[in-house]
């Protein structure tokens, strides 16, 4: 199994506080994504599984192990943008297929988005 490369994860403290302001957002059952135009020219990852969603290392763990390997498998057809992946409390409670599915829902409505438009403008 093939990791995501250095230059698809956001790594730094500047690049997740960069979200802080980020308008563009796309709500799914299970997540919540922020989107801000990604400077590297590709779509980049980040993730957020706080102690709220889970007390258990093992339980945060599988909810990022999973989104990684779905954003793995979309990456190429995503928009540049730099995603920040927040999980929800009730994503602990979900199979590995519901995950999957409710993940393929957010890349789709990615997918919609224009290439150079910001996401949450009108117009673009």
């Amino acid at each position: 199994m093939v990791g995501l490369p250095p230059s698809a994860r956001l790594r730094r403290a500047a690049e997740f506080a960069a979200f802080r302001e980020a308008s563009g957002r796309v709500q799914t059952r299970y997540f919540h994504l922020r989107t801000i135009p990604s400077i590297a020219g590709h779509a980049r990852l980040g993730l957020a599984v706080s102690r709220k969603v889970s007390k258990r290392a093992v339980a945060r763990n599988r909810i990022k192990r999973i989104v990684r390997e779905s954003f793995r498998g979309h990456r190429a057809g995503l928009p540049a943008l730099d995603l920040l992946v927040i999980a929800r409390p009730v994503a602990v409670g979900a199979a590995n297929p519901a995950l999957h599915a409710d993940l393929d829902i957010a890349w789709r409505k990615l997918q919609a988005l224009k290439p150079g438009s910001a996401p949450g403008t009108i117009g673009g």
